[in-house]
């Protein structure tokens, strides 16, 4: 388990951005989508921090907005710099995903 929180600590930032670039969002809703696409791990207490980093760093801003059942909910929105930090994370990513995979891939040699 801790092998599978470091990975996604250091990835954890462009599944956020993503699910964001896609729809405005707030916090639980993140939290579910995440959940729902296969990161069960990711709390609430772990995606406000993150929220916050990218929001100070300018790649998400924040806009309060009313909401149907409760309270106002804060929905997070992709900045330009945002769309351009996921862009530079996705490309990098591909380029380390695959050779990674390929190498992990047990009982597979090359012929």
């Amino acid at each position: 388990m801790a092998a599978r929180s470091q990975l996604l600590k250091g990835i954890l930032d462009a599944c956020v951005m993503s699910i964001v670039e896609e729809q405005a969002v707030y916090g639980y809703e993140l939290s579910q989508r995440l959940q729902k696409v296969g990161l069960p791990d990711i709390s609430e207490g772990t995606i406000y921090p993150v929220l916050l980093r990218l929001q100070k760093n300018g790649f998400i801003r924040g806009e309060m907005r009313p909401s149907a059942t409760g309270p106002n909910r804060k929905y997070y929105y992709l900045t330009d710099s945002g769309k351009e930090e996921l862009d530079s994370i996705a490309d990098e990513w591909m380029l380390i995903a695959g050779p990674v995979s390929k190498l992990l891939q047990r009982g597979e040699k090359d012929a």
